[in-house]
């Protein structure tokens, strides 16, 4: 039997790769438009987005923790 051109590991991995990227992408847009319409100021626009990366950062040093325990 044939094996198929596309598994469900592929996909996966092409979610994790490339639509994490749109998605952190497209967070950063709603943050930065959150920031404008909201009239945050200098001050209240960092902090959104030092939240944002922090959130961030916690999801990649998770995967970083996964890869380096081999789990």
């Amino acid at each position: 039997m044939d094996e198929p051109l596309v598994d469900a590991e592929k996909i996966s991995e092409f979610g994790l790769t490339y639509g994490l990227v749109f998605f952190i992408g497209f967070m950063l847009f709603i943050i930065w438009d959150l920031a404008r319409k909201s009239k945050a100021g200098a001050l209240g626009t960092f902090i959104l987005f030092f939240v944002l990366a922090f959130g961030i950062l916690g999801f990649i040093m998770k995967n970083v923790i996964q890869w380096l325990l081999e789990i």
